[in-house]
């Protein structure tokens, strides 16, 4: 997946499109990811001990990785993204907009 933990996206599709946040958690198995203050629903919570809030709780959806664009830190536009092979042989993420390296 080209999308990871604590990359900054926007959304591209769905009820918060335009919508940006950083990425909390990634799915890979599943292509989803959570991003905070993004697709936020409600869930009818039981108490669980002492330490869980009962009630009703609003937290963040996965949404699906193609709802979602990598913000390029380098030109602060959505990009898709690209793989180059350095000389050392390790694999990075490259932006397709301005060809620099994110990771």
């Amino acid at each position: 997946m080209k999308i990871r933990r604590d990359d900054t996206v926007v959304v591209i599709a769905g009820k918060d499109k335009g919508k940006n946040g950083k990425v909390r958690q990634s799915f890979s198995k599943e292509s989803r990811v959570v991003v905070d203050g993004v697709n936020m629903v409600k869930r009818h919570m039981r108490p669980r001990g002492t330490a869980r809030q009962a009630g009703i709780i609003e937290r963040e959806a996965p949404l699906h990785v193609s709802n979602v664009m990598l913000l390029c830190p380098k030109c602060n536009r959505p990009t898709r993204i690209g793989f180059r092979i350095l000389e050392d042989g390790s694999r990075v993420r490259v932006c397709k907009r301005c060809h620099e390296v994110i990771d």
